[in-house]
């Protein structure tokens, strides 16, 4: 039962896995979007950096289609519509992810507001003696 998951680790490389572009200008906004990209199997790399099947894999989507002519942003809207959004480094800010970005912020007016009610009493006992 396990034969199909290990064919897919002993398939060659997809071509533009290790191979870079031929324009300078092209390899270079392949390698920029590569690097806000997380590899799905390391999760600790970007695909840039990682030496996982998975990771060569969507470096050769990349780099074929910044080949072809695609704007990068688009090139990234389809792998985090392909893979999800953790996909990105650069997470974009939705209706399902916008309390992530909200949150820090409401904690550190908490905080903010707790301190100064205390220091707040503080000073008026000392000011009383």
């Amino acid at each position: 039962m396990a034969a199909p998951a290990i064919a897919q680790d002993t398939l060659p490389p997809a071509p533009y896995a290790y191979k870079q572009l031929e324009d300078p200008a092209k390899e270079k906004a392949a390698q920029d979007l590569m690097m806000t990209l997380r590899c799905l199997t390391c999760q600790s790399q970007s695909i840039a950096d990682s030496d996982a099947p998975m990771a060569g894999d969507m470096r050769h989507q990349v780099r074929q289609r910044i080949e072809a002519g695609e704007d990068p942003e688009a090139i990234r809207a389809w792998l985090i519509e392909r893979y999800g959004d953790w996909v990105s480094y650069e997470p974009q800010v939705t209706a399902m992810t916008w309390p992530l970005f909200a949150a820090p912020i409401v904690l550190l007016l908490m905080a903010a507001l707790l301190l100064r009610k205390r220091f707040g009493r503080a000073r008026a006992t000392g000011d009383k003696s």
